[in-house]
C-alpha cells in the first residue's frame, strides 16, 4: 500500500463515513494525519464508524454537516479548522446520485427541478462552499484540495444527465480553483469509474459483470484504490495542480 508520513498534518474529508470517503479518511489517519470526518447529521451509522476508527487507534474527529446547505458547509469547515488548529488537506468527496438506480439519459422527465437542485448543490456547489471556507487555512499551510469527480464528468456513462453534468462542472471547478488559489494551494481531482461501494451493492450480478468487462483490467475498482490516488495527489504530487486523474481500470 502507498504510504507517506503525515504526522502533524490535518485533513478534512467530506462524505467520509462510507465508501471512498471512509477509505480515504482511514488511509490519511493510518499514515499519521489528524482527520476530521464529515457526514450527514442524520446518518445513523456515522457515529459508530468513527468510534470503530478510534478503537483502531486512528486520530479522527467529528465534523457533521450537509455540504448542500451553505451554512452547514461553512460551519463544518470552520469546526474542523478550529479543532485541528489549521488545515493541510481538503478532500471534497461528499456527493449524491439522488437516485437508487441509474436513470437512462433518454428519461428527460426524470430530471425534475428538485432533482437537479439536489445534485448540483451537493456535487458542485458543495465543493466550492467548502473550498471557499477552507481557502485561508489552506493558503497558510500551503495545502491541497482533491475533489472526487467521476468518469461521468469526462463524457462516459453516468447515473443520470444531472449527475454527469455536475461532475463535469466539478472537473472545471478543479481547474478554475487551481488558478484562483495558486501558487499557495494545489487543486486536483480524481474521476473514479465504477467502484465497489454501497451504491452498487444491490445491482444484479450480471450488470456488475458487464461493467467489469468494459474495463481493460477486467474488474470493478475498490474504494481503497481511489483513496490511494487521493493521497498521492494531496501529498506526494507536489508539482501537479489543475488535473483530473481517471481511476477506471481503463474503461472503454
Amino acid at each position: 500500500m502507498f504510504s507517506l508520513d503525515l504526522k502533524g498534518k490535518r485533513a478534512l474529508v467530506t462524505g467520509g463515513s462510507s465508501g471512498i470517503g471512509l477509505a480515504t479518511a482511514s488511509l490519511f489517519a493510518a499514515n499519521g494525519a489528524t482527520v476530521a470526518i464529515n457526514y450527514l447529521p442524520d446518518d445513523p451509522l456515522a457515529v459508530a464508524t468513527l468510534r470503530r476508527l478510534r478503537r483502531e487507534g486512528l486520530n479522527v474527529l467529528d465534523a457533521p454537516g450537509d455540504v448542500s446547505d451553505a451554512a452547514d458547509a461553512r460551519s463544518c469547515v470552520s469546526r474542523a479548522i478550529d479543532e485541528m488548529g489549521g488545515l493541510d488537506f481538503l478532500i471534497n468527496n461528499a456527493g449524491t446520485a439522488a437516485t437508487h438506480r441509474p436513470i437512462p439519459f433518454s428519461e428527460l422527465d426524470a430530471m425534475t427541478e428538485p432533482f437537479w437542485a439536489k445534485i448540483l448543490s451537493t456535487n458542485l456547489i458543495g465543493p466550492f462552499r467548502c473550498s471557499h471556507a477552507a481557502s485561508a487555512a489552506l493558503k497558510a499551510s500551503h495545502g491541497a484540495i482533491v475533489n472526487t469527480a467521476s468518469v461521468a464528468g469526462l463524457g462516459l456513462r453516468g447515473s443520470s444527465i444531472a449527475y454527469a453534468a455536475s461532475k463535469a462542472g466539478l472537473i472545471n471547478l478543479t481547474k478554475t480553483l487551481a488558478t484562483a488559489l495558486a501558487p499557495d494551494v494545489r487543486v486536483n481531482a480524481v474521476a473514479p469509474g465504477l467502484i465497489s461501494t454501497e451504491w452498487i451493492a444491490d445491482w444484479p450480478e450480471e450488470r456488475k459483470k458487464s461493467a467489469a468487462e468494459r474495463a481493460l483490467l477486467g474488474r470493478i475498482g475498490t474504494p481503497d484504490e481511489v483513496a490511494t490516488s487521493i493521497l498521492f495527489l494531496a501529498s506526494a504530487a507536489t508539482f501537479v495542480t489543475g488535473q483530473t486523474l481517471a481511476i477506471d481500470g481503463g474503461s472503454l
